[in-house]
């Protein structure tokens, strides 16, 4: 089991993420779990239903979707590059990553396919890792990063939007 990381294992803001899995949560089954039960979320909606923000400005469901996919992505491609002593990679910037997309024009099951396809690798990959690897770290967005923390951002980071998705989105 991996273990859940310490505040200094990673930068502040992704506390926010870290926090959202439980303590003695087995991050690896969570997200395996939580694989299925966001898939099924965006598969039942219709294209209609995903094209809903909840204010102006906000992200569409389908932008929430793909936001989630690219942030994983992300987290799990900083793993790799960290678990294989590679120790600095630039950040991103989520809006720029959502408006430089077309993520509307898809069909809401062509994203969640993707997803639960993302979501395999990543499985694949966090599998794999040694405690050697889980422990090393790197720079991303100028904050040092431990491996095993980008796990639990990336199990973090999708509780928290499909929690906003149940409390902003689907009342």
């Amino acid at each position: 089991m991996i273990k859940r990381p310490k505040s200094d294992d990673h930068a502040p803001y992704a506390a926010n993420y870290v926090n959202q899995v439980p303590d003695g949560a087995d991050v690896l089954a969570l997200l395996k779990d939580s694989q299925q039960v966001t898939f099924d979320l965006f598969s039942k909606l219709t294209d209609e239903q995903a094209m809903y923000a909840y204010a102006e400005g906000k992200w569409t469901l389908k932008e929430v979707l793909g936001h989630i996919i690219d942030t994983e992505r992300v987290f799990s491609f900083r793993a790799f590059v960290f678990s294989r002593e590679d120790i600095s990679l630039p950040g991103f910037d989520q809006d720029t990553y959502v408006n430089s997309t077309d993520f509307n024009s898809r069909t809401i099951q062509d994203l969640a396919n993707e997803f639960k396809a993302v979501r395999e690798a990543t499985l694949y990959l966090y599998r794999s890792l040694s405690e050697e690897q889980l422990g090393r770290s790197g720079v991303a967005s100028g904050a040092l990063v431990k491996v095993a923390a980008l796990v639990y951002m990336t199990a973090g980071h999708e509780l928290y939007h499909i929690k906003a998705v149940h409390e902003k989105y689907l009342q």
